[in-house]
């Protein structure tokens, strides 16, 4: 499909939304998390400021590139169509320089004012989630979400060596809490968009398995996350303030993917969706407020 031209107007906004605001908002707080349990007391303000800028930057480059790629299958999509790229008010080559420009800014910021591991595990992420997933794994397998998850946990681990420059395994307990995270949170998601994702090409759980099949994994991974999220107890990093919030957030997951399972009515797989957001943002906010108050 012709990328449309026919409107010329560019303003910040539509490079605001191909960074994807909500997303990167989700996976600073995870980073934020990680740098706050990392250390007893305060994170250092310079690495607090200019760590949390350069993951930002460098995964909104991220976002910027997956816009790009699915460019042409956003156009088929209801969720997508109106996005800058397929309307055609930002240009590929403008796409391209944007992504590259904030990509090598967040790099750089990693790399002279926080620390060198940091930046390589960043960009790791970037190419993970920009490339691996988005240019191939999407496309290629219904696991496509739970292989190229991966990319997508890593804030916590990004923030955890931001303040460190180690990598410790309190700091992957977080990460396999977001990966726990991810497919059930995308799936509920493609429940909701089949018929568009089947339009599209895109070969989502739910388009080649079926959607029971899918309420299935939702279980089965609402579950995981369940025993995964008590970990941060069980090996010292937190105490009963987190155990319960997380068995009580966990029990939440567990109820709503069964309803999705037994009881599914117009709006049940986007307000598993919804929850699994705020899931996961009190998840990790009850973290921080177990690590300094109990």
């Amino acid at each position: 499909m012709t990328e449309l031209t026919s409107n010329p107007i560019t303003n910040w906004r539509d490079y605001y939304e191909m960074c994807k605001p909500r997303v990167v908002m989700l996976m600073i707080l995870t980073s934020l998390v990680g740098m706050f349990l990392a250390v007893p007391g305060m994170v250092p303000l310079d690495v607090l400021i200019f760590g949390n800028v350069g993951i930002a930057l460098v995964a909104s480059s991220g976002a910027v590139v997956n816009h790009f790629i699915d460019r042409k299958i956003d156009i088929k999509m209801k969720r997508t169509h109106n996005r800058p790229l397929p309307q055609g008010r930002v240009s590929s080559a403008q796409t391209i320089i944007f992504a590259i420009a904030i990509g090598i800014l967040g790099m750089a910021i990693l790399l002279f004012w926080v620390n060198p591991l940091c930046a390589w595990l960043t960009l790791g992420s970037f190419i993970g989630y920009a490339f691996i997933y988005t240019g191939y794994l999407k496309h290629a397998t219904p696991q496509n979400i739970v292989i190229g998850g991966l990319s997508g946990a890593m804030p916590p681990l990004l923030g955890w060596s931001a303040v460190t420059g180690t990598i410790e395994p309190e700091a992957l307990i977080l990460v396999l809490i977001f990966f726990a995270w991810t497919p059930p949170h995308f799936w509920a998601l493609a429940i909701h968009r089949k018929d568009e994702y089947a339009k599209s090409g895109v070969p989502m759980l739910p388009v080649t398995h079926g959607e029971q099949v899918t309420k299935v994994h939702i279980i089965f991974y609402a579950g995981t996350l369940l025993v995964v999220s008590s970990m941060p107890y069980f090996f010292g990093m937190s105490g009963i303030f987190f155990l319960a919030s997380a068995m009580l957030l966990g029990a939440g997951f567990l109820f709503y993917s069964w309803l999705l399972m037994l009881k599914p009515g117009p709006t049940t797989a986007m307000d598993t969706f919804r929850y699994s957001i705020v899931y996961l943002a009190i998840l990790f906010v009850a973290l921080v407020i177990d690590h300094y108050l109990f």
